[in-house]
């Protein structure tokens, strides 16, 4: 079976320069990407759940699936969906998320290694791998190539441990991992470790303060796929936070010299303008 989408995905992660794959939110936003000439989009669970009056891991995965088809249709790229850990406890649910995942009309997805639990955040390695295992023999089971990113969320609650970070990314790989990511590397170094340490494609996550380092740096280094998580959802919250509290602390609408035009919005998104 020919699945384009699927087949232009797994080849941007072997090009010899890394490919950005921003995070849109909603339709609106996937369709803002998309026309100004992005490969490829990720969605955003965190993102998405803002959008729902949530904050990150309270959308189940009845209306995270139905937000990945929504994001899936709106565009012509290939969509990699933020499954979380799979939205499961057993291995059989992990292994049937990615099924409806690709059922839904993304073309890859990540899984990560975090329980959801704040007493005990990071599955043990064995759980962890035999999950990852779960949900990549799901997806070779299709007919056509689904990337599968695997995350190390050890960074991401405060485990600074890099030695077992890449124990687990290794172990991802041996599992049958496309793509590996370790959210939360800081530095250069930290990076180039990681790159160094596997032989599958690795993803950056950027758009945290103080990381100073381009995309030109990045693919210098090794790096195949940079994404952004929920930065540009919190940047577009950001202005509107501002927006807010000028208008209620000072009264006064300067926010709105900074606001897109609406006539540009209209441009953009008006199929009739075309």
């Amino acid at each position: 079976m020919s699945h384009p989408k699927a087949q232009s995905f797994r080849a941007l992660h072997h090009t010899p320069r890394a490919f950005i794959i921003p995070n849109p939110w909603d339709i609106g936003t996937a369709r803002l990407l998309a026309d100004m000439g992005f490969q490829a989009l990720a969605t955003t669970s965190a993102g998405y759940a803002y959008t729902q009056g949530l904050s990150d891991n309270q959308v189940d995965r009845d209306r995270m699936l139905k937000h990945v088809a929504e994001l899936a249709a709106a565009t012509d790229l290939p969509i990699s969906a933020d499954m979380e850990n799979g939205y499961a406890e057993t291995l059989e649910g992990v292994a049937e998320t990615y099924r409806l995942t690709a059922q839904a009309g993304a073309v890859g997805a990540s899984i990560e290694d975090a329980t959801g639990r704040a007493d005990d955040p990071i599955y043990g390695l064995a759980e962890a791998v035999d999950r990852v295992t779960a949900a990549v023999e799901a997806v070779r089971a299709l007919p056509y190539p689904f990337t599968l990113t695997a995350r190390a969320e050890n960074h991401l609650h405060g485990r600074t441990d890099l030695n077992d970070t890449i124990r687990r990314l290794q172990a991802y790989q041996e599992a049958g991992a496309d793509v590996l990511y370790a959210p939360g590397l800081r530095t250069r170094e930290e990076i180039l470790t990681v790159v160094r340490a596997v032989d599958q494609p690795v993803n950056v996550l950027m758009g945290a303060p103080g990381m100073n380092l381009s995309a030109d740096d990045l693919s210098d280094m090794g790096v195949k796929r940079i994404s952004i998580g929920s930065a540009l959802s919190r940047a577009a919250f950001g202005a509107f936070l501002r927006a807010g509290r000028e208008m209620l602390e000072r009264g006064t609408f300067t926010f709105g010299e900074d606001a897109v035009s609406y006539a540009e919005m209209a441009r953009l998104l008006d199929p009739r303008s075309s």
